[in-house]
């Protein structure tokens, strides 16, 4: 099951929240639970970002063939890669 359009603006307004960073990744989790969410740190994912917000880099995942990868492409996307980035100090 590919990523819709309106969940993917969905997941986007929840990471534009200002008080997303506490709870972003649980709240996705429990509002998509038939998509593949993961969460890392920023450093561990090579790929340009989809998209930023606050402290996070969403990633799209494809994991419709063999193995799994990063994708632009909403229309192949069956999950998200949310990866946390470092606070500035």
């Amino acid at each position: 099951m590919s990523l819709a359009a309106i969940e993917l603006a969905e997941i986007e307004q929840v990471l534009a929240s200002s008080d997303a960073a506490p709870q972003a990744y649980v709240e996705l989790r429990q509002r998509f639970p038939h998509l593949a969410c993961i969460r890392c740190d920023a450093s561990d994912v090579t790929e340009t970002p989809y998209r930023s917000f606050g402290t996070f880099d969403l990633h799209l995942l494809d994991s419709a063939d063999h193995c799994a990868a990063i994708t632009d492409d909403p229309a192949r996307a069956t999950g998200i890669v949310l990866a946390k980035r470092a606070v500035a100090s």
